[in-house]
């Protein structure tokens, strides 16, 4: 057991093509909430959903892809009722989704404009 409790995940920094566009993207869809911090202009896009969220950086020579780590998928919790609401908005916006049951949670994976899958979840009790 180590000394310390951690409180809960903070980001996820994701190589991006184009900062306005996946910044977009998910305030649009996800309804990330896009925080500014003047002394880290242009970048990274900070994007919050509560306590966590993810950090946008532009791919390219200053942020390079590092070997073989690669993000399979990451995910966002919300409630069955809320995941029912988001699959509704998400489908007569266009966008594909792939449903799963999980037994313990029931999830939808879409995929953002540079390819990192996302997850939706909720638990099921």
């Amino acid at each position: 057991m180590v000394p310390f409790t951690l409180d809960y995940l903070d980001h996820v920094a994701l190589l991006v093509e184009d900062l306005e566009k996946s910044a977009d993207w998910y305030s649009s869809y996800l309804g990330l909430q896009r925080v500014t911090f003047p002394e880290w202009t242009p970048f990274p896009v900070m994007l919050l959903a509560g306590n966590s969220g993810i950090a946008l950086f532009p791919r390219g020579d200053k942020h390079p892809a590092r070997g073989i780590n690669t993000v399979d998928h990451f995910a966002f919790r919300l409630s069955l009722e809320q995941l029912e609401v988001a699959k509704r908005y998400l489908a007569d916006a266009g966008l594909e989704y792939v449903e799963q049951d999980h037994v313990y949670f029931r999830s939808i994976y879409l995929t953002d404009p540079d390819g990192y899958r996302v997850e939706l979840t909720a638990p099921t009790t």
